[in-house]
């Protein structure tokens, strides 16, 4: 049986369509067993797909788009979507159900300090009506640094993906208050990237098949189904936690069962980074991306 080997940059609830294809079976359905790893801090998965350490990555975007900025073409192709929507919470020290966006001005957040999960919050509180630079920013680093700053005591809010927030409220530490993916709007927010010979590949295919199967089982199965499913991948987290965040995730509305990058979400994606400073010029789609190997 053949390997496919595939690498997260971040390894989230978010993120349960490229993790089902394995968990739930699909790809061993296809034939293919799976190697998967997570980017240690401080590299990239693009490197590494680059290499040929791995056959695909979950990246987003911005990547192409920022690499095109700079002047450096990038040789690989986003081919398929992940998430139509971002996928950040805030989540407050306090229950509030009055929470309005201008309560962020003025407080103390623990969020990303650059990258896209950036933009895409500068972006939303910039449609919310409230200016980014009145938030005082605490940036302790990536994902796990970020929660156990909050857990520490710092910050009036936080800024994460789940199931990190649903984990905060079943510990009585915080209270979800707030989606950033609403005040975004729908986008390429998170991709698959891989190169343009594996494209061509007959384990492409198969990937996409496999693919297209767990994208169908995320809007048909509940959420306590897939939490059950996905636990094992997801040790620190308990699975009703779980199982909320999934929930959450599917009402947002991010996991569309098409899996091609649309040109709307594309043209999106250029608007957010265009208006929170992030671009300065436009691309055309197929500078970035690739339809998946079977539409192709």
């Amino acid at each position: 049986m053949d390997t496919i080997r595939i690498e997260f940059t971040l390894f989230s609830a978010f993120y349960s369509p490229l993790i089902a294809t394995f968990a739930a079976g699909f790809l061993k359905e296809e034939g293919l067993e799976t190697k998967w790893t997570v980017s240690p801090p401080g590299t990239s998965a693009i490197k590494a797909l680059e290499a040929g350490e791995v056959d695909v990555i979950q990246s987003a975007l911005s990547q192409g788009l920022t690499a095109l900025d700079k002047g450096e073409p990038p040789a690989i192709r986003h081919f398929a979507q992940v998430n139509e929507m971002d996928g950040f919470f805030i989540t407050a020290r306090e229950p509030d159900p009055d929470f309005t966006w201008d309560k962020l001005e003025g407080s103390e957040v623990v969020m990303f300090g650059g990258g896209q999960p950036q933009v895409m919050f500068r972006y939303g509180c910039l449609q919310a009506g409230i200016d980014f630079d009145k938030l005082v920013p605490i940036t302790p680093g990536g994902a796990a640094a970020i929660d156990q700053a909050f857990r520490d005591g710092q910050g009036q809010y936080v800024q994460q993906q789940g199931p990190y927030p649903q984990q905060l409220q079943a510990d009585g530490i915080g209270h979800v208050v707030a989606q950033v993916g609403p005040k975004v709007g729908p986008c390429g927010f998170s991709s698959l990237v891989a190169t343009p010979d594996w494209l061509k590949t007959d384990m492409a295919l198969a990937f996409m098949r496999a693919y297209r199967k767990a994208r169908n089982w995320l809007n048909d199965e509940t959420a306590a189904g897939i939490a059950a499913t996905l636990k094992p991948y997801f040790p620190d987290t308990d699975e009703p936690v779980l199982a909320s965040c999934i929930d959450a995730y599917q009402k947002l509305g991010n996991w569309t069962r098409h899996p091609e990058i649309t040109e709307e979400a594309f043209q999106a994606t250029q608007d957010i980074y265009q208006q929170s400073g992030g671009l300065s010029r436009r691309f055309a789609y197929n500078q970035v991306c690739a339809l998946p190997p079977d539409m192709s």
